[in-house]
């Protein structure tokens, strides 16, 4: 299926369940420096993009229960999909990867159960107008499907562990 096309909630549903997989499958075998390393100033690190899929797992979650279960009707959708992209992982990675599949999971839990009605319902973001949970759901995937694409190519092209040097220990405090 082509991300153009226009996504049905069945597709939707099954692409957010494989985002916190697919990334997982990708970057398992990554060390700290690798995680660390940059490709050149324009670039993020994969522990940043990983940091930023993990970051806005409970946004994203978050937003769709309130909407759908305390019927909020404004809300950042923006802010919720894409976090900042200068974060470091904060906790360890296997860690992060099985909180950001524990959420996703909540997600689409609550997603199943969801009817014509609950996908039509509408939200307004102050920066994008109104729009549908469904579309929201959509740009998630295409989001994070994008950001999945990023890994693999990144990670795909890391040079040989000998060439990375000597891990630097994480700055404390900005220090």
């Amino acid at each position: 299926m082509e991300l153009e096309e226009e996504m049905s909630t069945s597709d939707v549903v099954l692409l957010l369940s494989s985002v916190p997989e697919r990334t997982s499958d990708l970057v398992y075998w990554l060390d700290e420096a690798r995680l660390r390393y940059r490709h050149g100033p324009a670039f993020p690190t994969l522990g940043s993009l990983i940091a930023h899929l993990v970051e806005g797992a409970p946004k994203v979650d978050g937003l769709l229960r309130h909407a759908h279960l305390d019927g909020q009707k404004t809300a950042d959708v923006r802010a919720a999909i894409d976090p900042g992209h200068d974060q470091d992982l904060t906790l360890p990675l296997q860690e992060a990867l099985e909180d950001f599949a524990r959420v996703r999971r909540r997600t689409v839990d609550l997603l199943h159960g969801w009817g014509t009605a609950e996908w039509e319902r509408t939200i307004t973001d102050p920066r994008g107008g109104e729009t549908s949970l469904l579309e929201v759901c959509r740009l998630v995937a295409k989001h994070e499907m994008a950001h999945v694409a990023q890994i693999r190519n990144l990670s795909a092209v890391l040079p040989e562990p000998q060439d990375l040097g000597p891990v630097r220990p994480a700055p404390v405090n900005g220090q």
